[in-house]
């Protein structure tokens, strides 16, 4: 990967955070991320759009470019195979990992990320569920949607949980809402913003913050004819 600065590195990575899909991203939100000035965003997408890794323009946002989307990537990459290694070699808890890994992933090599890579078994996801992407930039697209969105009745599987909010890992974690878990919704109470739940078979009733963040693949039910068999 190319040298960059790790205030460079954050930005790109942030970009592609914020608009996955390439759609552009107001100043605004790339400065509540990063928890810095708007003019310091400003003026660093201004360096950023000069050396080919944004396109930016006032009012109208910044995206990737396509060396920008790589370099994203590859930090991406970086992220999630260091946070494998953390839980699985390491023993530290999946959800404590997230802000080390940030730390590390600005200072080691190339050659040592594809070791720890081997010696964690070369894994497709990260312990959140989030899909890693491979040595080109390929990553698993999956269709999910927000455990929230899901009507009364709905079941599914949790296929990712949001790993930048550490208490609410916590608890999710207590409750079982982890990815693999089977959930069903069994009651919506919109006025009351309420929701029923059984996670893994056991209730769970939260409002919807305490559910920001779970994706989940829902689980299509077969036709009657069909599960019986003919």
């Amino acid at each position: 990967m190319s040298v960059l600065s790790r205030s460079r590195q954050d930005y790109v990575k942030a970009l592609y955070a914020l608009a996955p899909g390439g759609g552009p991203v107001p100043t605004s939100r790339l400065a509540e991320r990063l928890a810095v000035s708007a003019p310091s965003v400003t003026g660093m997408l201004g360096r950023l759009a000069a050396e080919g890794l944004v396109a930016h323009a006032p009012r109208a946002g910044a995206r990737l470019t396509a060396r920008g989307r790589r370099v994203a990537l590859a930090m991406v990459r970086r992220h999630r195979i260091l946070e494998t290694f953390l839980v699985r070699v390491l023993g530290l808890d999946w959800t404590e990992v997230h802000a080390d890994a940030e730390v590390l992933e600005h200072h080691i090599s190339d050659r040592v990320l594809e070791a720890i890579d081997r010696l964690v078994g070369h894994p497709h996801e990260d312990p959140h569920g989030h899909p890693i992407p491979d040595r080109s930039g390929r990553i698993q697209r999956r269709a999910l949607a927000a455990l929230t969105a899901l009507p009364p009745g709905a079941r599914a599987v949790v296929r990712e949980i949001r790993d930048a909010d550490r208490p609410r890992m916590a608890r999710w974690k207590s409750v079982g809402l982890v990815p693999g878990a089977a959930v069903h919704v069994r009651r919506v109470r919109t006025l009351d913003d309420v929701y029923e739940l059984s996670v893994a078979g056991r209730r769970l009733v939260t409002g919807s913050e305490g559910l920001e963040g779970v994706m989940v693949e829902v689980q299509r039910v077969a036709p009657e004819g069909t599960r019986r068999g003919r």
